[in-house]
């Protein structure tokens, strides 16, 4: 199943993994992109999008080949 925030970002399997980083920093708030104490769960959020960009592509592939 992958992640209903993941889908928002709206990047194609195809994308860089550079281009989903870019589409979850725009995703989120800028208030809560200034805030040095939430950086930590900033961090697991891209890690989270990256995840579920990299399984999304691994379906991709399965379901192709």
């Amino acid at each position: 199943m992958t992640d209903p925030t993941y889908l928002r970002l709206g990047v194609p399997p195809t994308a860089s993994r550079l281009a989903v980083v870019r589409a979850a920093v725009r995703a989120l708030h800028p208030n809560t992109r200034a805030v040095c104490g939430l950086r930590t769960a900033r961090k697991r959020f891209y890690r989270q999008m990256l995840c579920a960009h990299v399984a999304r592509q691994a379906a991709d592939d399965t379901s192709i080949g």
